[in-house]
């Protein structure tokens, strides 16, 4: 049994998880307060193995966020901060725009309804009819759309490897947590599993797709489990065809914001994700199968009813991953001038979606404080555009607890 042995801390502030919002944590923690002691245990050889480094790269504007929820206000702030974080360090970013585009009559006052959202977000935009699409987008087709002109992309796995840099935390990496001993009065104590104990008076729980697991560890029960969902990718061998990033109009009912087409900052056409369940919670193919976490998902009550809930939408997820063919005419949607052989599969990403026990889906970030310790039990998209917001409440929950102790 490890335990905490009180005046023997390594650290005040132990955060698990190397992704984008346990490095801003870290360093928001050192721009607080510095010369306060920070250590971070990446299971990972190196940051932003997952999450963070596979996703589209996208600087949310926050238009699709329930006005004063943490998303909508983090995501704007964040937006602007991202920008400016990338522009102080040189890293790659470009303020492109995007247009969302309703292709159907139905989709028509969803497309209205998502303007007033964006504007009481704070969020400029601009409503357009058919013929000024092709302002923005020549080879895109739609009934109306919105331009949204603060949505960018960047280099997210580029701004974790900087936050780590600038953070002066301690990051050890191949530190996968095994077993945490948690004890109000003194502190916190983690054993990795390559046996090293580390011991400090705050936990930070970043740890993306486990920070439910992590919970337990520390002796608290989440309420909520992580149900991972695979979001698959492919890319556009004409990239030529799209200029920025142009998006369908979401499902409400869905915290999926369909399969939209993103330009990156190297230039390439990504098309994606679609949202399947993935088999592991690092199940970046149907061949990868862990029974024991597939299990631990399926025991849970919430799984069953989420899937009772939206059995059609989840359906044609299905279909669009077993199927080029049905894929390609969500995109043609979109820009009917995509060919099939226009595209080339490229790397998945995984999802970290917290859902209750009632099946309902977590629709905000999920930050818990329990003695000792902080949890983020969700934080999917806009996450990455939100971390440097995130890490700042994160760190003043910390250093909060650090000054009671």
């Amino acid at each position: 049994m490890v335990q905490v042995r009180t005046g023997a801390y390594d650290c005040d502030v132990l955060v698990v998880g190397g992704g984008i919002v346990g490095l801003s944590t870290a360093y928001a923690i050192t721009r607080a307060a510095p010369g306060t002691r920070v250590t971070v245990l990446e299971k990972e050889p190196g940051p932003a193995r997952h999450q963070t480094g596979r996703n589209s790269g996208v600087i949310h504007s926050g238009i699709y966020y329930r006005p004063g929820s943490l998303k909508a206000r983090y995501a704007v702030r964040g937006a602007a901060e991202m920008v400016k974080f990338c522009a102080e360090y040189g890293i790659p970013h470009a303020v492109t725009g995007k247009l969302i585009v309703a292709t159907e009559r139905a989709e028509l006052p969803r497309l209205h309804a998502l303007a007033q959202r964006g504007r009481e977000n704070g969020i400029t935009v601009r409503e357009l009819g058919a013929a000024q699409i092709a302002e923005y987008e020549p080879e895109v087709r739609g009934l109306a759309a919105l331009h949204v002109g603060t949505t960018g992309v960047c280099d997210y796995g580029a701004v974790a490897r900087q936050l780590a840099r600038a953070s002066g935390a301690e990051i050890r990496y191949g530190a996968r947590v095994a077993r945490i001993d948690r004890r109000p009065e003194r502190g916190v104590a983690v054993l990795t599993s390559s046996g090293q104990v580390v011991r400090a008076r705050v936990l930070v729980n970043c740890a993306g797709l486990y920070c439910d697991e992590v919970a337990r560890l520390a002796g608290d029960e989440p309420d909520v489990r992580i149900v991972p969902f695979r979001g698959e990718y492919w890319e556009l061998a004409r990239p030529e065809l799209v200029r920025g990033l142009v998006y369908p109009v979401p499902d409400p009912a869905f915290p999926f914001l369909g399969v939209h087409l993103t330009r990156g900052i190297d230039g390439e056409v990504h098309i994606g994700p679609n949202a399947v369940p993935a088999l592991a919670r690092e199940g970046y193919g149907w061949g990868v199968v862990r029974p024991r976490e597939l299990a631990g998902t399926l025991a849970w009550p919430g799984a069953w009813a989420l899937a009772r809930r939206h059995w059609l939408y989840g359906a044609g997820e299905l279909r669009r991953s077993v199927s080029k063919g049905a894929f390609l005419k969500a995109v043609q949607r979109l820009v009917p001038a995509v060919g099939s052989t226009d595209l080339v599969r490229a790397p998945a990403g995984v999802r970290a979606q917290a859902v209750a026990r009632d099946g309902s889906l977590v629709d905000d970030f999920l930050l818990r404080e329990t003695p000792r310790t902080i949890h983020v039990l969700n934080a999917p998209s806009p996450a990455a555009t939100a971390s440097l917001p995130i890490g700042r409440e994160v760190a003043s929950r910390a250093l909060a607890i650090l000054s009671t102790t």
